[in-house]
């Protein structure tokens, strides 16, 4: 393949119009929101039944606070719960079991999440950034760019709209509760990495300071940007680390992944096998399937060996048949190729499934996420 190179864009910064949410409760660790109650004239208590509706009821409604007195609900919520997001539409696929809502933040910019509620288990995809400055070729999100940043607090309010949606029985199946959280929606998580791993904190935390979620349930995916798999190895939480690798040989992966022109094959997959080494958490590849571009035999061969050599145990290989994209030149691998490739991997001993493509059909599964409005 040939390609012009692609400017990476890591920093991460807000053009036009974009600009910084204002700050809301969730952005505040407890003892920030003892303090915000106070600068409101009212009682340090009020914090932790803040923290009770919001977390453990999952609301932000003032109305249904009836624990504090109307003028101080309206108050608190006026000056701590500002209004983030907005839901502009929601497409459902599987029967309803699949939802993806498009979001409109506060000031324009849009991203997308996608709830999957599966047999034993609700999932959901959030978005941490609006678009994507990393340009992986095959991946909707990646050819809009970056527009910023999401704020802790806007990346939560999308768990909390989730996990209310499922309480209150609005997925068929009744009402049930969130158990998955996976940073793979919009944006590259380790790119916004100080609000992601906030939101993490909140999502671990017990009630009422948080969501009180396993961290084991927890998947944070990185296209390999190794200084930030290297620091979120020593954060002491330990969530499911993602690694999209997509190609075993950097010739190819510099083309599909332009951050490997900055951290190598090798040096992605050494700084997931140190992640594993660290937390004993194993690691997901997660690989996107390709017509005749990733999927040969060969480089499954060549992917089994490179995993193999840092050990064994440490690894769970996802092949994601390529979710197609308007536009795009690029198509899922034949079934009888992807077929091959995941019989390669296992016969090197790796553990490898078959990603589910649940959402395609509502450009809601991985790589497919744009955030259009309706024509």
């Amino acid at each position: 393949m040939t390609g012009t190179p692609v400017r990476l864009d890591l920093s991460s910064p807000t053009r036009g119009p974009r600009g910084k949410p204002p700050k809301h409760f969730v952005d505040l660790t407890p003892e920030q929101r003892i303090e915000a109650v106070t600068d409101l004239g009212e009682k340090p208590f009020r914090a932790k039944q803040l923290a009770t509706h919001y977390f453990t009821h999952l609301t932000n409604d003032p109305a249904l606070m009836t624990d504090l007195p109307k003028a101080t609900r309206d108050k608190l919520v006026e000056g701590l719960f500002p209004q983030l997001l907005t839901a502009h539409r929601t497409q459902t696929a599987d029967k309803g079991t699949t939802v993806k809502t498009l979001w409109h933040l506060f000031d324009g910019a849009k991203v997308e999440s996608v709830l999957m509620r599966y047999r034993n288990r609700t999932t959901l995809c959030v978005s941490s950034q609006a678009g994507c400055g990393l340009a992986c070729s095959f991946c909707a999100t990646g050819q809009l760019g970056l527009t910023r940043n999401l704020s802790t607090a806007e990346i939560v309010e999308q768990v909390r709209a989730a996990a209310r949606s499922l309480a209150d029985g609005e997925v068929p199946g009744g009402p049930t509760r969130l158990t998955n959280v996976v940073f793979m929606g919009m944006g590259e998580p380790l790119a916004n990495y100080k609000s992601v791993m906030e939101t993490v904190r909140r999502l671990v935390a017990p009630a009422p300071d948080g969501l009180g979620m396993s961290a084991r349930n927890v998947t944070v995916s990185t296209v390999g940007m190794v200084p930030a798999m290297d620091r979120l190895a020593k954060e002491g939480i330990p969530v499911t680390l993602a690694l999209s690798l997509h190609a075993p040989d950097d010739e190819l992966r510099s083309e599909l992944v332009p951050v490997n022109t900055r951290w190598s094959v090798d040096e992605a997959l050494d700084s997931a096998h140190r992640y594993f080494e660290v937390t004993g958490r194993r690691v997901s590849i997660e690989y996107a399937l390709i017509r005749d571009i990733n999927d040969h035999a060969w480089r499954a061969d060549l992917l089994g060996e490179k995993l193999n050599a840092r050990g064994r145990g440490w690894v769970h290989c996802n092949p994601i048949p390529l979710n197609p994209t308007p536009g795009s030149k690029w198509t899922a691998s034949d079934p009888r190729v992807e077929q091959e490739f995941v019989a390669r991997l296992r016969a090197h001993g790796i553990p490898t499934t078959i990603r589910d493509t649940r959402g395609s059909e509502i450009d809601g599964a991985c790589g497919q996420l744009a955030a259009e409005e309706d024509e």
